[in-house]
């Protein structure tokens, strides 16, 4: 937020007034009540072990391939929260295209049904594809960017597995297109300035939506 000074003439001299916080679309702040309701049983189902404490709200602007400007909204873990809000600004400056950034809850928390909408996005109680592991998503330290057209690919049992279903033609990454995440791209650098590991530089499986962070 930011704040601006409104100086006033009053009785011959100049009196310094602290106006209204001016909105720029990019904010931290707790779970409120209404957006925990949001939440609940979606990405906080019963059982999350992750402390609604230990969880941010941010809003951020975002521009998608047309450079449109979108708000966007996600969940995170406090710790990379100022981390998050600084790289989005930075992309948002750089006119990066993200398509939409939308909390998983409006796909009822469905990984499948978020990422085939190309959507961005941060927390989510759950575990590892596949596995009986907790997620980094689960408490809010992953974030998947530009899902559809960054899949996540891995070969089991000699077939190619590739996540979301309609990112399949996404996989083969000698292709040049749309909201492709490239190493060394801007997103790539600011991600990875910020202590964040790429899914996209995995060995036995390849990630390429996924930046994650341990604290």
């Amino acid at each position: 937020m930011k704040r601006i000074l409104v100086l006033l003439l009053c009785c011959g001299a100049l009196t310094a007034v602290q106006a209204q916080p001016v909105d720029d679309g990019f904010s931290i702040d707790t779970i409120s009540d209404a957006l925990f309701q949001r939440m609940w049983g979606r990405s906080f189902p019963a059982g999350c072990t992750t402390a609604r404490s230990d969880l941010r709200y941010l809003r951020v602007l975002h521009r998608n391939a047309a450079d449109s400007v979108c708000q966007g909204e996600l969940v995170c873990h406090k710790a990379i929260a100022a981390d998050l809000a600084d790289i989005f600004r930075q992309l948002y400056d750089a006119h990066y295209p993200i398509e939409r950034i939308r909390l998983i809850d409006d796909y009822d928390a469905d990984d499948e049904r978020s990422m085939s909408d190309n959507n961005s996005s941060c927390f989510c109680f759950r575990n590892v594809d596949g596995t009986k592991s907790l997620s980094k998503h689960a408490r809010g330290l992953a974030v998947d960017i530009n899902t559809r057209y960054n899949p996540y690919v891995r070969r089991r049992n000699g077939r190619l597995h590739v996540s979301p279903d309609n990112g399949r033609p996404y996989a083969d990454r000698s292709k040049t297109f749309i909201y492709k995440i490239e190493k060394d791209d801007l997103l790539y650098r600011l991600f990875t300035e910020h202590g964040f590991r790429w899914g996209g530089n995995w060995n036995t499986m390849k990630d390429y939506q996924h930046f994650e962070k341990d604290i």
